[in-house]
């Protein structure tokens, strides 16, 4: 039988194959049948099938820049279609974390294929509040385009619809006595999996909420815990144990509020949740505080089910090769924990991972891999400089691994930054025992907190110019990890004063020089 999917549908070979089976099964086609045939007997015709006469023009996303805020970026998209204005609204970073890129995402959405508007990390409550005002507006998804078949499925480990249940190994805290911060080396055991990674991938972590805060929710809607209820993930379990593993207890939903509107008699509560619905909920405001705020509400298990987000897993930059460590994945996590307001807020997957699990215990991961180039050279003689303050180092102790275990003879800068370097200094003896041994020819690092001027990985950078210029010119790949708002940008704007000042150039120049740095991937950023 000739295939009942045209070649020019957009679909890959995989789901070709798996529609002409799945319409042949269900049809009850017999292997002779012509494509005609067998679509006249699904009721359609040669004709419905859309076909392309000739290539479609390469699309311009003048949005699609970090740079730019929210705002510019849905003035640029004003004009286009749906999906592109969800993907103006996006962070624009093509990190993954979604599991997805900003225009896969903002077309899954678009079409309807996607119903969870909240994967995008780092765009957080600002891009959230952005797409549903974007649907509000337009009337809803719009079914424009076929969604992807369904594939076979992933093996375990492979991808967020499929996590692998590991073990625990280690968590160590890598901060001194003294320090203001807990960011902790994660050893998990992948042996058996089958697991592979690259180094510059990611692990994704499917974490639970803590059980205190699970109590204190149960506690202040007075409901049965081993209720029966649906989950926002499709699950049916006991109310407690859907609140622990599936759900979002940390940003209110618009749902949950409307629902708390339309129930208080409390006017000031009424108009402090009406508030938060027009303009956005406050950082550090979460499920809990809500239901407090109109304490005189009492919903059932289905009822706060019914209003509450899924709780989506946390992606880490992995911290070694497995050239180095073998069938194990590290990571370098950051405890999130402070005090609002009388009550101690937590990080859901960092104090999971540094405090509330004990080695040899569960937990779900699944690996994600890089999309845009963040990766080793793969010629060895290539030099390469690093850019990573705090846990934006992760990577880049991978990097070196993998560097050290290939023999690269090309040269490794690194330039690291944090807030002391009595207590702060992470993987210390690592890095210096990589400078002893040469495999590190640079090592600059930058303690805020210790002189009476703060100085940063970029005054690092500053200070170094004519070298870090030098490395360029003599082809070296430049990587930058951590913060997006803040640390990425000011190093984006170091880089490029550098290379108008020892390059000679004008400031349109400079940019050029860096934007052909970026699209040859010698300049990649894994940001957040």
């Amino acid at each position: 039988m000739s295939s009942l999917i045209p070649d020019t549908a957009p679909f890959s070979q995989e789901q070709r194959a798996w529609l002409n089976g799945f319409f042949s099964g269900m049809m009850g086609i017999q292997s002779n049948t012509q494509q005609g045939e067998a679509l006249a007997a699904m009721g359609f015709s040669s004709e419905t099938i859309a076909t392309p006469s000739e290539p479609a023009e390469e699309e311009d996303f003048p949005w699609h820049d970090e740079s730019l805020p929210i705002l510019d970026r849905m003035s640029l998209a004003e004009d286009k279609p749906l999906d592109r204005k969800l993907m103006a609204a996006m962070a624009q970073l093509d990190c993954g974390s979604c599991g997805y890129l900003c225009q896969t995402y903002s077309e899954a959405i678009a079409s309807g294929t996607e119903s969870n508007l909240s994967l995008c990390s780092p765009g957080g409550k600002e891009t959230k509040q952005m797409i549903k005002k974007l649907l509000k507006d337009s009337g809803g998804a719009e079914a424009s385009g076929a969604a992807a078949a369904p594939l076979a499925g992933d093996a375990p480990g492979a991808s967020r619809s499929a996590p692998y249940t590991a073990k625990l190994l280690a968590s160590r805290c890598l901060n001194k006595e003294g320090s203001a911060k807990a960011v902790h080396h994660v050893e998990i055991d992948l042996s058996g999996s089958g697991i592979k990674y690259e180094v510059g991938d990611a692990l994704g972590v499917c974490p639970s909420n803590c059980s205190e805060l699970v109590s204190e929710i149960l506690q202040r809607i007075e409901s049965d815990p081993n209720a029966e209820v649906t989950t926002p993930l499709g699950n049916t379990k006991p109310f407690k144990l859907g609140l622990q593993e599936d759900c979002c207890l940390k940003d209110p939903s618009d749902e949950l509020l409307e629902s708390l509107i339309s129930r208080t008699a409390d006017a000031t509560s009424k108009q402090a949740l009406a508030k938060m619905l027009e303009d956005g909920v406050p950082d550090g405001v979460d499920v809990l505080d809500t239901l407090s705020l109109a304490s005189d509400v009492k919903l059932t298990a289905s009822e706060l089910m019914e209003t509450l987000e899924p709780l989506n897993p946390r992606l880490y930059s992995i911290a070694s090769s497995m050239k180095a460590v073998g069938e194990q994945v590290h990571l370098t996590v950051g405890k999130v924990l402070y005090e609002r307001e009388g009550r101690v807020r937590k990080g859901v997957a960092s104090t999971m991972l540094t405090d509330r699990l004990e080695s040899g215990s569960s937990l779900r991961i699944f690996t994600h891999a890089n999309h845009t180039g963040f990766t080793v050279p793969t010629d060895l003689n290539v030099p390469i400089i690093m850019v990573g303050p705090g846990t934006g180092i992760a990577p880049f102790v991978a990097f070196l691994q993998e560097r050290v275990a290939t023999k690269s003879s090309g040269k490794n800068w690194l330039l690291f930054g944090d807030q002391h370097e009595a207590y702060d200094f992470l993987y210390e003896e690592q890095l210096q025992a990589y400078v002893e041994a040469g495999c590190l020819q640079r090592l600059d690092t930058a303690f805020s907190r210790d002189g009476d001027k703060k100085v940063y990985v970029q005054d690092r950078m500053r200070e170094n110019g004519a070298e870090l210029f030098q490395w360029l010119t003599e082809g070296a790949h430049f990587y930058v990890c951590g913060d997006a708002s803040r640390m990425a940008a000011d190093v984006d704007r170091t880089l490029k004063a550098i290379v108008a000042e020892h390059g000679n150039m004008s400031e349109e120049q400079a940019d050029q020089y860096v934007a052909s740095l970026s699209k040859t991937k010698r300049y990649v950023r894994d940001v957040y």
